[in-house]
């Protein structure tokens, strides 16, 4: 029986690996995976309690924000680090503290 904490577990080890790589990584589009880990977990929390909860919530709704959220943010930065590529031709993060080329 997958009960509550079970979908709390992988939530917290998603949201876990997302902070994970947002700190520790250089690269752009890994920080952007990493962002995208920790909507998801959020997702998974959000399914979860509307799953087990008879409050009425409707967490499938919210998950269903939250992705149109997440591809409206992949869309808009992603197009940043095409612009910054094309400028400076890396990615790295940490090198990049102006826009203006």
């Amino acid at each position: 029986m997958i009960t509550l904490e079970h979908y709390l577990v992988v939530g917290a080890a998603l949201f876990s690996l997302g902070i994970l790589a947002v700190v520790t990584r250089r690269n752009a589009i890994t920080v952007l995976m990493g962002v995208e880990l920790i909507l998801n977990a959020a997702n998974i929390n959000l399914v979860a309690f509307s799953r087990f909860s008879d409050a009425g919530i409707d967490g499938q709704v919210f998950a269903v924000f939250v992705i149109i959220l997440a591809a409206a943010e992949a869309a808009v930065a992603l197009a940043i680090v095409l612009n910054i590529y094309r400028n400076y031709q890396m990615v790295t993060v940490d090198r990049m503290d102006s826009l203006s080329g």
